[in-house]
């Protein structure tokens, strides 16, 4: 079976809702697209209303903060998401229990090895106080900053100290490996941040604040299995490189996960692809969208020549591979975006496209705004340019 890439496109916008103009939910966002991006505090919410004509700021709040119904964790590619709570166990047991190994591995080496102020003598023992007293400081508080925690647990505060004149070779404190080590082991949540809704400094709480006995478990063979699928439901047809690429997975956790799918071979222009058999490909003509940095579509595979040209990827990614604001038009990027100055929306288009759509996508988003001045961690050319005024 065929699936050229116009097809393709027609099923990214039905299945993400890129340029729909939907009625959706956070929720119902979500779980179209499997999880949103979280490194970017800010762009959590521009996914979601990139997507629905009805959902607000307030409603983004409050399925993370009230309802509790999505949850932020560490997970695939050690990158901060934002998931279905009840998709948590899946993902905790098929990506973030790996990467929390990594971790933990990691930051061990380095107490070990690197000089420290003060010096440890117990690396085990060590790592189980500082667990323990971040566990009962929590339990004391239900919600604590990493700087309040560091208060409650004054190790926290034990430094690495730099081993070269290397700018980046700085002094750096225990805490935030410790407390991303122990999300990423489902053990503390990232919750509100103090601040505005772009803020990045999130308190924390305890897993428990989402479930009194811990997150459920699930063998991981399992779990990847299970994850593998809701991937192709979302993003398939796609190849198996893909898949590798967006969980992170290697090879050969990869290979084992589809091989318990029942999948068919299709060809895609990139060469041979899977998709769940009987998989349901309906498609839809798509309007106009802005996605955000980071965005899960663009995002979502390895290669993503089918609607991205290789001659727009310069302006539009980071050094690192990081994808900023980007203009959708019929499941194609024809151009980026950013915010100006006190919440001004201003992009450019690389080929033509329906600029009065457009403009009224931006004038909407900037209704949502309402002033919020948003910059993306990672920085692109064109956002770069755009923001400042030099490429627009």
């Amino acid at each position: 079976m065929k699936v050229t890439d116009e097809e393709r496109r027609k099923i990214l916008v039905h299945r993400h809702a890129v340029g729909l103009g939907s009625s959706l939910t956070p929720e119902d966002v979500v779980q179209r697209i499997v999880a949103l991006h979280a490194t970017d505090a800010a762009s959590v919410s521009l996914q979601v209303l990139a997507r629905s004509t009805t959902a607000t700021l307030d409603d983004v709040r409050d399925a993370l903060y009230t309802r509790r119904s999505l949850v932020r964790v560490m997970a695939m590619r050690r990158t901060l998401f934002v998931i279905d709570k009840q998709f948590m166990p899946v993902v905790q047991s098929g990506s973030s229990a790996g990467v929390a190994r990594t971790l933990r591995t990691r930051l061990a080496k380095q107490l070990s090895t690197l000089p420290t102020d003060p010096v440890i003598d117990d690396v085990p023992a060590f790592l189980d106080h500082l667990e323990s007293g971040v566990d009962a400081a929590l339990a004391a508080s239900g919600t604590a900053t990493g700087a309040e925690l560091s208060t409650a647990v004054p190790e926290l505060r034990t430094a690495f100290l730099p081993t070269t004149d290397k700018k980046y070779d700085v002094r750096r404190y225990v805490t935030s490996s410790l407390l991303t080590l122990l999300s990423a082991e489902g053990r503390i949540v990232r919750v509100e941040p103090r601040g505005n809704w772009t803020s990045r400094h999130h308190t924390w709480a305890p897993v428990s604040a989402w479930w009194p006995d811990g997150v459920p478990p699930i063998e991981e063979a399992d779990a990847r299995v299970r994850l593998a699928r809701t991937w192709l439901e979302a993003f398939g047809p796609a190849t198996p490189e893909d898949l590798q690429w967006w969980t992170g997975w290697n090879k050969g956790h990869t290979v084992k996960a589809l091989a318990a799918l029942d999948v068919e071979e299709v060809e895609l222009s990139s060469g041979g692809g899977i998709m769940l058999r009987g998989s349901d490909i309906s498609g839809a003509d798509g309007g106009v969208a802005l996605l955000p940095a980071l965005d899960p579509t663009p995002m979502g595979w390895k290669d993503r020549r089918w609607f991205l040209p290789d001659e727009y990827r310069p302006d539009l990614f980071d050094t690192f591979g990081n994808v900023g604001p980007t203009v959708w038009s019929n499941g194609r990027v024809v151009g980026g975006w950013a915010v100006r100055g006190a919440g001004e929306v201003v992009f450019r288009l690389f080929e033509k496209a329906d600029e009065e759509q457009v403009a009224a996508e931006a004038v909407r988003l900037e209704a949502h705004l309402d002033g919020a001045s948003i910059t993306p961690t990672f920085p692109t050319p064109l956002e770069k340019a755009l923001r400042t005024g030099s490429g627009n």
